[in-house]
């Protein structure tokens, strides 16, 4: 009986978005299953390329003789499980991408690229007795050291180690004393961590615990103050499912703050913790994926793409502050992790967890719509209490003449602190030295050639576009007029670094961000280096405000409050009270109080207001009825579609013919308006002109997907030229 394959090849090419149907050849029908990579001929070239089995059928109504066969499976076991393809079809739908898309999220990329599991040749003993002219002292030394480390060391190895000579190697394997073998190279973490030794729980965390395994409900809303032990929780859930014999993944939204978290969870649990992230190489990532594959671990802690992880019994996904931003990919498929763990629990039965001092409106309404079951931290452990925090004007520093960095206040804090012999961390959500530079004659400011955003100033003498990664070397005079008055405006870490360095000479000062943090394992350095006390003050950006515990924190500063709120997005508020919660609760987790100078130039705003008395509802009843009244998440969805060209004019021509195509497709539609077309907040991103359209209203799924074929068949006969971008509910509409 003839087999047949529908395939997805692996291109992302619009127009081969469908599954291509593909003779099995003989000797393929024993092995081959859905969820294989296989490689076939395809186009009028026949080039062989790259595809994945999604469906396997004997009958087809099409002219046999015309299809071409299958050339190669790939793998000896299929790389897509059943439940992954269920995930497929739900990213297809939910985020409006192609099939190769959602395929590439599953499979690490080092399997593309051709990484396999790595081996290296061992020396082993094979037991067999010392005769004739091989009877001699050096023989004799050679068999006993690798019959100690028989199967542990190379040739090369036991030459450099032991200074064993080569010929006396191979003659022991001419004759079958020792033989080689292939061993497994693991390229994971196997470092012995210090035990973190299990905490008695308070009432309230023993009875967070209760609720969470007691819930009927599967999805947990676990809001706990900053300090409150949520971790502590995590722990015990994660206890309870290993000795279910159930797989558990602890989601983090920062590199950053995996570190930590390997160290107190690897510390607790041993060593057999998987670690999935971005900054792992692609071989360490493809170890990891196959050991969790293989059933060989149970606990997994990841940044967001750990979600696809081919989990066995998976019993509990936890997503650690929930809240953040990063947890939505800005990649297709524009998944969210919040969603993709969602849907994993109606899928395999697992509880899913999400953790946040400040969770985000959405969670926190659907919480109280009795849509996932809410349960509460409301306290710090150990009794300790919340950290002091203050807002300073400091447009009143400004009408005191004070032009510095710093208000009076946080200079006196900061200098009684070290005196003290206490830990400071600073922090300042914008990074490099100034953010823009100007011509003080004719205002000229130097911008991105490639982009339309100011260049950052850098110390070591570069203007770096931090959208385009473009860098050159700052000019002393102006292009435009010649003048020399060029003058730098604005601060981002590497100033206020030097700044604090200029104050506080004594002081041993550190800073953490996207500059610091290029090098493997540069966050971790870091970390150590500030946990252990070998510095006074950490200076960063948002990847220091929040998860991080140092119990000797007794005085958090924030340089400008302002800059999240002046953002051009409808969740600028939230974002605000979020950063300035969390960074703020990094103070005073130890025995000692801790406090927190906010410094603001619109100290009166309602998000700085709920921060400072650490009052979230209040913040929340507030922040909803704008929601509400502007039609905004979660009341409504909005679709954003983002077109971006080479070609200003033709982009803008054809953004005007798809808006009008989509407001007259919507002209009915009283519970959708369209916005747009219009050029985007930033108009250019490395040469590339952007315009976009937004849809916002109560809609289906089903109207995205009407307005997605509407706009690639209007965009078909231009697509090459013209970018397409669509996304449900993004992160941000710049």
């Amino acid at each position: 009986m003839s087999l047949f394959a529908g395939v997805v090849v692996n291109s992302d090419a619009l127009k081969v978005d469908k599954l291509f149907t593909y003779e099995v050849p003989d000797k393929f029908s024993p092995l081959i299953q859905k969820g294989h990579r296989i490689r076939v001929p395809f186009g009028k070239g026949n080039k062989t390329i790259e595809a994945f089995v999604m469906d396997l059928y004997t009958d087809y109504n099409g002219n046999i003789s015309k299809l071409k066969a299958i050339s190669e499976v790939c793998d000896e076991n299929p790389l897509i499980t059943e439940d992954d393809f269920s995930l497929i079809q739900f990213m297809r739908e939910k985020y409006l991408c192609k099939y190769i898309e959602a395929i590439r999220v599953l499979i690490p990329t080092g399997i593309m690229k051709g990484n396999r599991i790595k081996t290296k040749k061992v020396i082993c003993y094979a037991g067999a007795q010392l005769q004739g002219n091989l009877n001699k002292p050096n023989y004799k030394n050679a068999v006993d050291i690798i019959s100690e480390n028989s199967g542990i060391f190379t040739k090369s190895e036991l030459m450099d180690k032991f200074k064993l000579s080569a010929y006396t190697i191979s003659k022991l394997l001419e004759n079958n004393i020792i033989f080689s073998d292939d061993e497994q190279v693991n390229r994971i973490n196997t470092r012995n961590y210090e035990i973190y030794s299990s905490k008695d729980l308070n009432m309230e965390q023993q009875n967070a615990v209760n609720a969470i395994l007691g819930s009927k409900s599967k999805l947990i809303l676990l809001k706990g103050v900053t300090g409150s032990g949520k971790t502590e929780v995590y722990m015990n859930l994660v206890s309870h499912m290993l000795n279910n014999h159930k797989t558990s993944l602890i989601l983090v939204p920062e590199i950053a703050l995996t570190p930590q978290m390997i160290e107190r969870f690897k510390g607790r649990f041993g060593k057999n913790v998987a670690v999935f992230h971005s900054r792992l190489s692609d071989g360490e990532r493809f170890d990891e994926w196959f050991r969790i594959k293989n059933g060989d671990v149970r606990l997994v802690i990841g940044a967001r793409s750990a979600i696809f992880l081919p989990f066995d019994n998976l019993g509990l996904i936890v997503i650690d502050e929930e809240h953040e931003g990063t947890y939505k990919s800005e990649q297709n498929p524009k998944y969210h992790t919040r969603e993709i763990a969602e849907f994993k629990s109606r899928l395999t039965g697992c509880t899913v967890v999400y953790g946040s001092a400040t969770p985000s409106i959405e969670s926190y309404f659907k919480a109280l719509e009795g849509n996932m079951k809410l349960v509460e931290l409301k306290n710090r452990v150990d009794s300790s209490s919340l950290p002091k925090m203050e807002v300073i004007d400091m447009r009143e520093e400004l009408s005191n003449n004070n032009k510095s960095m710093f208000s009076k206040k946080l200079y006196e804090a900061i200098q009684d602190r070290l005196e003290k012999k206490e830990q400071i961390i600073i922090f300042l959500n914008r990074r490099g030295y100034s953010t823009f530079v100007s011509c003080r004659k004719c205002g000229y400011v130097f911008k991105c050639p490639h982009c339309d955003i100011a260049m950052t100033y850098h110390t070591n003498g570069y203007l770096v576009c931090h959208y385009c990664g473009t860098a050159h070397r700052q000019q002393s005079e102006c292009p435009s007029c010649s003048s020399k008055y060029v003058k730098y405006f604005g601060a981002g870490t590497e100033k206020l670094e030097i700044e604090i360095k200029k104050l506080f000479p004594r002081a041993r000062v550190l800073r953490m961000d996207v500059d610091t943090t290029r090098k493997k394992n540069s966050h971790e350095e870091i970390y150590n280096t500030f946990k252990n006390g070998n510095a006074d003050i950490l200076v960063g950006t948002q990847m220091i405000s929040k998860g991080l515990d140092f119990p000797n924190v007794t005085l958090v500063g924030v340089i400008t409050a302002d800059i999240s709120l002046n953002l051009p997005d409808f969740r600028s508020s939230e974002r605000t009270y979020q950063l300035i919660t969390q960074v703020g609760g990094r103070a005073g987790r130890g025995s000692k109080e801790g406090n927190v100078l906010v410094q603001s130039y619109n100290p009166e705003h309602y998000s700085l207001s709920y921060a400072k008395n650490n009052d979230y509802e209040g913040f929340y009843e507030q922040e909803i009825v704008l929601r509400k009244s502007m039609n905004y998440p979660p009341y409504a969805n909005i679709m954003l579609i983002n077109l971006s060209s080479k070609n200003q004019v033709d982009l803008q021509k054809h953004c005007e013919k798809l808006g009008y195509s989509i407001k007259n497709e919507l002209k009915d539609n009283n519970q959708v308006e369209v916005l747009g077309p219009c050029p985007c907040i930033i108009q250019k991103i490395n040469e590339m002109y952007r315009w976009q359209i937004l849809i916002k209203g109560n809609f289906e799924l089903s109207l995205a997907h009407n307005i997605k074929d509407i706009v690639y068949e209007l965009s078909n006969e231009v697509y090459n030229d013209i970018r397409i971008s669509m996304d449900i509910n993004p992160n941000n509409l710049v």
